[in-house]
């Protein structure tokens, strides 16, 4: 076995090394010659401990075993590094998060519309429509659009507001009070009994 020149350690070829770049994922684990510490708790590709061992030593028994050195617990004293293939790690952690983002529900807000002068058999279409949505399971967004010098006359809007929660009271929980964005007014409704 060669030695280093400048270190007096045994020299490892580093192209026989399997050194696979971390940039597949936004991971900011520590892979092969990333590895800073100088010595590591080495566990193997079955969880058996290996024991504490320079950086150098277990990067030479990963060459052997065609394995990479991963950090595992950085924070440890000492980090704790283990054998494995990362690309495989890197694939099945990816398939995992994949599947528990399918597994989640995702809460689809819907958004109505009205004016301050919108006419009532409008806003009982409004009403209906939000019932389905809130009975779906869905958040409904109220907006009030103001033009001109309707901003004027925002009681108006807040007496719709305050109707339209009225109305939906049996089917939905005012999750957001009525308040402004830009020259809108927003209410958020969440179907009664769901936890926001």
């Amino acid at each position: 076995m060669e030695l280093d020149a400048k270190l007096g350690l045994p020299h490892i070829d580093e192209s026989q090394i399997n050194t696979r770049s971390t940039d597949i994922s936004q991971d900011t684990t520590r892979v092969n010659r990333e590895i800073r510490a100088r010595e590591v708790r080495v566990i193997d590709a079955a969880g058996e401990q290996l024991g504490i061992m320079t950086v150098r030593d277990a990067l030479e028994l990963a060459q052997e075993r065609e394995l990479d050195l991963v950090e595992v617990a950085p924070n440890a004293q000492p980090p704790v590094c283990r054998l494995m293939d990362y690309g495989k790690y890197l694939y099945e952690k990816q398939k995992r998060e994949r599947e528990s983002r399918k597994a989640q529900k995702q809460v689809e807000i819907k958004e109505v519309r009205l004016r301050p002068k919108t006419g009532e058999h409008d806003i009982q279409v409004v009403l209906t429509k939000s019932r389905k949505f809130l009975k779906d399971g869905q958040k409904v967004r109220v907006r009030i659009r103001f033009r001109g010098r309707e901003i004027v006359h925002r009681e108006v809007a807040l007496e719709l507001m305050e109707r339209v929660a009225k109305d939906l009271s049996g089917f939905a929980i005012v999750e957001s009070e009525p308040g402004f964005e830009g020259r809108s007014m927003v209410m958020l409704l969440s179907p009664e009994g769901s936890k926001s």
